[in-house]
């Protein structure tokens, strides 16, 4: 390619000579990045494909311009672009010195390579820009551990990461227009915000899903994306069919128990191929593993794991259907509320808790060597049977575990329990993922 052709791409992509569509703010997101853009550190992005990385990335293009930043200062490159018919570091340098010739910027350029997995080699070139004080860097890519790996060699301690989910409740909400006033007058926008939870966990919440009518069809689409870029050509799988078979299996049962083991024998395939595919499939952020707590470290790792898919609607089109697993949904819905938590918090662990009697409880969130919370997820309380299930398997796992607190997420039954000198709080899911974003307070009482 010359140097020409490279310009006629970029300036699809930039906001040299016009506007770009930046989609709809994420404030959160935004204000982390730009606090790390402010570190002499290189800033990589990584997250589910379609999760939001590229807009973002956008968003914080024109933040910068608004804040009187020279828009021929900033480059975005999206390496996914078809156009682009080369590859490799030499690449890379051609694009930028095409960008050096023809848009001259007048300081320190910020350089945004958005899909930068897909140029092989890139964590060399990045590495040799920001030791040489050439540009600030924002990179991002859809592969943790193609990232976490090429990095953690040749940028240890030089750079920061941010991981974009698809959206929170309280981003769902705003991306329909729905703004929470006062905690007075919540009562008034119960039902609107109760209906919308339910399009939340049926379809979930990849923005271009919740922008859209044709919400099945983009998570199928997303699907076979992920198979096709992220999967079968990075990892070089010989059985397609085996991976498909792998991936539904996890996304039609998240929220259960599994072992290797067990998955060999329900899906007939080796289990080399299984810890394999699970692997990749982690990687690519389909799925999320949850351990057993427990004291001992090998007993974790032996133990049975549960898996959770990144996004509820995702599960619903490709595995189980809607209507009949509302529990297991919203218990994924819990699982990544606190998944997008533990990210801003280093010292933060979830696990699940099972006793010998096979007594569970659904969430137990370590920080530091200090259990602070045990989280139950029971969709149907009005069950006394069910009721007085959940309730038993709390107080063993507190008296266990000596905490003296705990929650059970409901669909509509809220509360408190008293168990002897123990504390359950029952609140309905809605309340308890705005409560865990800080929109509304924590207190049942105070709804």
């Amino acid at each position: 390619m010359d140097k020409n052709e490279i310009i006629q791409i970029l300036n699809d992509w930039n906001f040299w000579n016009k506007e770009q569509k930046i989609g709809v703010l994420r404030p959160d997101y935004l204000g982390r990045l730009e606090s790390l853009l402010s570190s002499n550190q290189v800033i990589t992005i990584t997250g589910p494909r379609r999760a939001g990385k590229s807009f973002i990335m956008r968003q914080m293009a024109k933040r910068l311009i608004n804040n009187g930043h020279n828009p021929k200062n900033i480059m975005h490159v999206n390496f996914e672009d078809p156009r682009f018919t080369e590859s490799g570091v030499l690449f890379l340098e051609k694009i930028f010195s095409a960008y050096l010739e023809y848009i001259a910027p007048t300081a320190m350029p910020v350089i945004l390579l958005d899909e930068i997995q897909e140029i092989e080699g890139f964590e060399k070139w990045v590495r040799m820009m920001h030791e040489l004080s050439k540009a600030k860097i924002i990179i991002s890519g859809s592969n943790a551990r193609l990232l976490s790996r090429e990095l953690g060699t040749l940028l240890t301690g030089r750079h920061l990461d941010l991981t974009i989910f698809p959206l929170s409740f309280g981003e769902f909400l705003s991306f329909n227009n729905v703004t929470l006033t006062s905690k007075n007058n919540l009562f008034f926008q119960e039902a609107e915000i109760k209906g919308l939870l339910r399009k939340y966990i049926e379809f979930g919440s990849f923005p271009e899903v919740v922008l859209s009518e044709q919400k099945k069809e983009i998570l199928l689409t997303y699907f076979e994306d992920v198979i096709t870029k992220d999967l079968l050509r990075r990892f070089n799988i010989r059985k397609p069919q085996d991976l498909r078979a792998i991936i539904k299996y996890y996304l039609s049962n998240t929220s259960s128990l599994a072992t290797f083991k067990s998955i060999e024998r329900s899906l007939e395939m080796s289990i080399t191929s299984v810890k394999n595919y699970t692997g990749y499939i982690e990687q690519a952020y389909l799925v999320f593993p949850l351990k057993r707590f427990s004291f001992k470290v090998k007993e974790q790792e032996k133990s049975p794991r549960k898996m959770y898919a990144v996004d509820s609607g995702l599960s619903n089109a490709v595995g189980f259907r809607f209507s009949e697993n509302l529990g297991k949904l919203a218990e994924n819905v819990v699982f990544m509320a606190l998944k997008r938590r533990q990210v801003l918090n280093p010292d933060m662990e979830i696990f699940y808790w099972k006793d010998v009697h096979h007594r569970e409880v659904d969430f137990v969130v370590k920080e530091g060597l200090k259990v602070r919370k045990l989280i139950q997820v029971c969709w149907n309380m009005r069950d006394e049977k069910v009721k007085n299930r959940e309730l038993r398997s709390l107080l063993k796992a507190m008296r266990e575990l000596n905490i003296d607190t705990a929650t059970i997420i409901t669909e509509d039954a809220q509360g408190e329990e008293r168990l002897h000198d123990s504390r359950v709080q029952l609140i309905p899911l809605w309340k308890w993922l705005l409560a865990e974003q800080g929109i509304i307070g924590k207190t049942p009482a105070g709804f």
